[in-house]
């Protein structure tokens, strides 16, 4: 049997600025999730962790870690991850990422929101146990990204169900998270530049400009467009009609 990956990616070829995933079938019978990048391919598990290992008998090092911590805690003693340990977490989160942005891409958000949740309870759980806050920052600086990785998907599913209002109350919802974050790290600078506050402002931006408008709104405007052009009769009629509505409601 060949090993030369050649074959296998010819069908396949990598384009620069493109992420392309696909769904095949492995040996073991399981759905795996392949991610094409310029030198070959990434393949991941779609359920547990994405390398299909099982660190220390346990579905991932952040559940080993979290359940050494919850011994010492019964212990009455302190816990504390070293550099190493850290390294290796944020190893096992960029699995995760690489697992994430494949699942948006395939349009799978329930498995986005997923792993996202997951990466941020590792970022938490690191900032606890960290000895030092440099050693926390180096793996809490991916907040902001995966919030609005987490936020994007939950908005969009909501978008799927025509629900704009929702959809709009989530894409809020994750600015202010992000805010909050940079606001806890007394970073207003980061705060200001933020890529990802940047996208999601434009994103509600477009998403309230194609929300359905009711009734109600659409008499308004129509009361707005009236007054502009000093219709005076046609906006006495719509005033009427708005209050008639609004008492109604």
């Amino acid at each position: 049997m060949s090993l030369d990956l050649n074959e296998l990616l010819r069908d396949w070829p990598h384009e620069p600025g493109m992420i392309k995933v696909r769904k095949v079938l492995g040996a073991d019978g399981r759905e795996k999730l392949q991610l094409r990048i310029d030198l070959g391919l990434i393949q991941m598990e779609v359920e547990g962790r994405p390398d299909g290992q099982e660190p220390f008998d346990c579905a991932s090092l952040l559940e080993y870690h979290q359940e050494r911590a919850r011994e010492a805690e019964k212990k009455g003693e302190p816990f504390t991850l070293d550099a190493e340990e850290i390294g290796e977490l944020q190893q096992e989160g960029v699995q995760y990422y690489h697992r994430y942005i494949s699942l948006f891409q395939i349009q799978d958000y329930l498995g986005v929101i997923r792993d996202t949740k997951r990466n941020l309870e590792m970022f938490d759980f690191v900032a606890r146990h960290a000895p030092s806050e440099e050693l926390a920052w180096s793996v809490e600086q991916f907040t902001p990204y995966v919030l609005m990785m987490n936020f994007r998907a939950k908005a969009t599913l909501a978008l799927d169900r025509s629900d704009y209002s929702e959809a709009l109350r989530l894409i809020e919802k994750g600015m202010g998270r992000i805010r909050l974050f940079y606001q806890d790290c007394g970073n207003a600078e980061m705060e200001a530049h933020s890529p990802e506050l940047g996208f999601l402002n434009e994103w509600h931006g477009e998403v309230r400009a194609k929300q359905p408008v009711s009734k109600l709104e659409e008499m308004q405007r129509d009361l707005e467009k009236a007054i502009a052009s000093e219709a005076y009769e046609r906006a006495a009629e719509l005033r009427d009609a708005i209050r008639a509505l609004e008492s109604s409601q």
